[in-house]
């Protein structure tokens, strides 16, 4: 991919259909229920009905897209967990025994696996394979990859999205796997909200003080290595994102792009998320914002995108598992406007008629 291809894919992302908005509040309305009743439910079902471009949208198939990728910032102390448990869960995510395996399962969701870019490739017939290296560089040092890889990685991502929406899902959620992951998306977040290191910097897996300060200071030091330019998303990513990062950015434009409803999970998601929306702006109002992380950061991130998580449990996990846990919630919403009784139907007096 090109930045010349790369903006005309952004440039089909379009805004919401703010008509199939009201009407899809209209039908609400109608139901046998007071007014507003359902309270974030109803703004939910509204939400989807303008993704969509209509009052019934109909139950949706849903596919959640995980990729996984190492980082350079790893060599930092900045996790917890030593770099191998990023193929270590990839292939545990390939063999469903992870949290999200469970979790996809459970909400009736077809879980596709990516190798966006781990040290060792994991081989399994249900991992996909998108890698762009074998993890990134040392940002701190100089950029995580090249541009050309960034690029790469946003057209894997949304060709991969635009193949799932093919084989039926409405709804593409976002998830994620990679030790140090969390740096790589408070570097991008500094650079592109913008913030101060310490602002979008958390805990991530667990690490104590001193491993919160490498962090920090790493993010700091990747920042004064490559002086992203805010006004060039794709060079922001190349300079301090990751792989996994890349790919999910194009799983965001590609399903923006395709009229499928974009949910995302956490923090590092979210970080991907803002790259696409400043590609393309009006890929926000495509996204449904699954949970809100402790992470400092995925707060900031949820504001500048304009969205509203539909949960608040704590979750750091990661894995898409937000995603996967709001998505009855989002089954819920549409089976309301496709099969509860409207007031006519049913003879009962509407008294705000």
């Amino acid at each position: 991919m090109t930045d010349a291809e790369l903006a005309a894919l952004a440039a089909t992302v379009g805004p919401v259909d703010e008509s199939a908005r009201a009407a899809t509040r209209a039908a609400l309305d109608a139901k046998t229920k007071p007014r507003g009743s359902l309270g974030r439910v109803e703004e939910l079902a509204a939400q989807l009905g303008a993704i969509r471009g209509s009052a019934a949208p109909g139950r949706l198939a849903a596919a959640i897209v995980l990729a996984a990728g190492d980082h350079g910032y790893a060599a930092r102390g900045v996790s917890a967990y030593p770099p191998e448990v990023t193929g270590q869960m990839l292939a545990t995510f390939a063999a469903g025994g992870a949290a999200i395996g469970v979790l996809a399962r459970e909400a009736g969701a077809r879980l596709v696996v990516v190798d966006a870019g781990v040290r060792t490739p994991v081989a399994h017939p249900d991992v996909r394979s998108l890698r762009l290296g074998a993890g990134t560089a040392d940002a701190t040092a100089g950029p995580a990859m090249s541009r050309a890889d960034a690029l790469a990685g946003i057209a894997a991502g949304a060709a991969l999205a635009g193949e799932v929406v093919a084989d039926g899902a409405g709804i593409v959620a976002t998830g994620e796997m990679g030790i140090g992951n969390t740096t790589a998306s408070a570097a991008l977040c500094a650079a592109l909200l913008p913030a101060e290191p310490e602002d979008v910097c958390g805990r991530g897996t667990g690490v104590d003080d001193a491993g919160l300060a490498r962090k920090v200071a790493a993010v700091r030091d990747a920042l004064a290595a490559n002086r992203p330019d805010p006004g060039d998303p794709v060079g922001v990513l190349a300079a301090v994102g990751g792989f996994e990062l890349a790919v999910l950015t194009g799983v965001c434009l590609g399903a923006a792009a395709a009229g499928a409803v974009v949910l995302l999970d956490g923090y590092v998601t979210g970080a991907a998320a803002l790259v696409a929306a400043r590609l393309a702006p009006d890929a926000a109002g495509r996204m449904v914002a699954s949970h809100r992380s402790p992470e400092p950061g995925h707060a900031l991130v949820l504001a500048d995108l304009g969205l509203r998580p539909l949960l608040d449990l704590g979750l750091r996990l990661g894995e898409g598992s937000g995603a996967a846990l709001a998505l009855p919630l989002v089954h819920a919403s549409l089976a309301l406007l496709a099969d509860m009784a409207t007031f006519a139907d049913a003879g009962v007096t509407d008294a705000g008629a």
